[in-house]
């Protein structure tokens, strides 16, 4: 079995005069990230690789979560493949992975996060929001091999808010 952690980065801020790549989290953002990271880690959430997208307000996002699940340091990958809004390298990131690693933890972009959600998960989602959480099982022993999986839960920030 293979278990993939999907999370959006948080909402990020449009105040400031840099190109999209450069973009950092608007205040709600860091709330949000704040709100998911303490969610994950009541629910002990861990993964063998973290996969996060080199943009500035994904490696925010992760910098305020990854603390949270105590995962090494050399576990964690930044890389400009998931700078992706079509989910073509997701999914290509995804299926290249090592068959060892069981859970695969990925900070990603939308539209590409829910459209791998939607094509991939067993519950249709209209659209993961910003430090939206879904994470899906697929019954396989090997990455490239992954097809349809069960979706085993979604955390969206907005059902944490108090």
């Amino acid at each position: 079995m293979k278990k993939l952690i999907l999370i959006r980065h948080a909402k990020s801020s449009w105040e400031h005069d840099v190109i999209d790549h450069k973009r950092p989290l608007s205040k709600r953002g860091i709330k949000d990230a704040n709100l998911v990271a303490k969610q994950l880690k009541s629910l002990e959430f861990t993964a063998d690789l973290v996969l996060i997208s080199d943009a500035t307000r994904t490696t925010l996002t992760a910098n305020i979560i990854l603390p949270e699940l105590n995962i090494d340091k050399e576990k964690i990958v930044l890389t400009h493949d998931l700078y992706d809004f079509s989910g073509i390298n997701l999914t290509k990131v995804i299926k290249n992975c090592k068959d060892h690693l069981e859970t695969l933890l990925v900070f990603g972009h939308n539209h590409a996060v829910t459209g791998f959600v939607n094509a991939y998960g067993s519950a249709y989602i209209d659209n993961v929001p910003t430090c939206g959480v879904v994470v899906i099982e697929f019954d396989t022993n090997e990455w490239p091999n992954i097809s349809s999986g069960k979706t085993l839960t979604s955390i969206f920030p907005r059902d944490l808010r108090p």
